[in-house]
């Protein structure tokens, strides 16, 4: 393995300020997934209290996908007016403000809450990745594979506590409140952090544009391609299953492995890939995990459904991580992490919230699984094309760059 190096971040030599920039990072991922996810336990509840139908609920679920693709494409122009963490601070309210208007009676305003908490959450989906790369540069591996289990632990936890909360207090507003609350605390970490040296809102500020970057789109459609697989997963493996002749609550434990077996997968690849020149190791191993996962399915999804959710959650939760890692790894400054954060979300969700409706399409169509699951193992395979281009080690190059570096070319005298 090769091990690069990089330079000393703005915490150096102040540990404490470094404690409270993980806890800050930490507590900011741990609020991107647990108020949206936690509706779905819930779901008869929302339903018989805001006396709304199906296709009504299902906004509260399909309208953050569609605010994450729309807003992310906005961050580095708000980037370039603000300092991040300001911005971050700012997302932090506004996830607090639209969790709690999801408690109403009022339908609108659980919609305008729901907005609120999309858009804030796609800011911070997008921040995050150059607030690693700007606050640890020599620990980028570590503090991804952090915020990535972060990520997944947040998730779990909004649909692991909900009904539990619910049945202890009696209402299923509470376990909605406390993903209001969340943030408030959230938000004690990430004040000192607006002291943090060299992290600010640039001098001169300089748009990063890489949408005519051959390395960038092979990021961005590798993040789609695994976001695409990941809401697949989770939105249709438990009717796969059911299917199959599991009851409900086989179906259930074997969805939940998913979860549970990324959680190392999260933690590891990241560190493993800053420490490697190239990650086409990586990539070959998380595109065999996932496609070995979805052949078992495809061949008898009820001999071993935990053995072959396991192996889909380990390729799924490997793919994420790595999609993440080249986030940092591939741009050179906080800007351009910033920019191909924003630029491989904005694309990746709105590939994601196709995922479910054409594998359910594909199942009304056919009336079987096969061609939903033999779609995705060909989508696998073009993951894997964009993952093998990405896992160079290059970093990107802004189209200001390379229209600097044609003109050089002219100019130079040996031409």
């Amino acid at each position: 393995m090769t091990t690069i190096k990089y330079p000393d971040g703005p915490f150096s030599g102040r540990p404490l300020l470094a404690l409270l920039a993980v806890m800050a990072l930490m507590l900011a991922a741990a609020n991107l997934r647990g108020g949206l996810v936690v509706v779905g336990p819930l779901v008869q509840e929302i339903r018989d209290a805001l006396q709304i139908s199906s296709s009504g609920f299902s906004m509260l679920t399909t309208l953050p996908l569609i605010c994450f693709g729309g807003m992310s494409i906005c961050v580095p122009w708000l980037t370039r007016r603000c300092a991040p963490q300001f911005l971050a601070i700012s997302g932090l309210l506004v996830i607090s403000i639209g969790a709690g208007l999801r408690v109403t009676e009022s339908y609108a305003l659980v919609i305008a809450g729901t907005l609120l908490l999309g858009l804030a959450i796609a800011l911070l989906n997008v921040l995050i990745p150059g607030l690693v790369k700007a606050f640890f540069p020599r620990k980028m591996g570590m503090m991804t594979g952090l915020y990535s289990v972060t990520l997944s632990l947040g998730a779990g936890l909004g649909v692991y506590l909900a009904v539990p909360l619910m049945n202890h207090f009696g209402s299923w507003r509470y376990p909605m409140v406390l993903w209001a609350l969340f943030p408030l605390v959230s938000l004690l970490f990430w004040l000192p952090m607006l002291k943090a040296k060299g992290v600010g809102r640039p001098q001169n500020p300089v748009k990063v544009s890489l949408w005519r970057d051959g390395l960038a789109w092979s990021i961005t459609f590798y993040m789609g391609l695994q976001s695409f697989f990941f809401y697949s997963m989770a939105t249709w493996l438990p009717k796969m299953l059911i299917d199959t002749g599991l009851d409900a609550g086989q179906a259930g434990n074997a969805t939940a492995m998913i979860n549970l077996v990324s959680i190392p997968f999260n933690l590891f690849v990241p560190i493993l890939a800053a420490r490697m020149g190239s990650q086409r190791p990586l990539a070959v191993a998380i595109f065999l995990l996932s496609v070995i996962g979805l052949g078992g399915l495809w061949w008898d999804a009820a001999a071993t459904p935990w053995l072959w959710a396991s192996l889909i959650g380990a390729g799924g939760g490997g793919a994420l991580s790595l999609a993440l890692s080249f986030f940092v790894l591939r741009a050179s400054n906080t800007a351009q992490a910033t920019a191909l954060s924003a630029m491989a979300q904005s694309i990746g969700y709105l590939l994601a919230a196709v995922g479910p409706f054409l594998l359910g399409m594909l199942k009304d169509l056919s009336g079987t699984w096969q061609l939903a699951l033999l779609l995705l193992m060909m989508m696998q395979l073009i993951q894997f094309g964009c993952g093998w281009h990405a896992a160079r080690a290059i970093n990107v190059v802004p189209d200001q760059d390379k229209a600097g570096s044609a003109l050089q070319k002219l100019k130079s005298p040996n031409r």
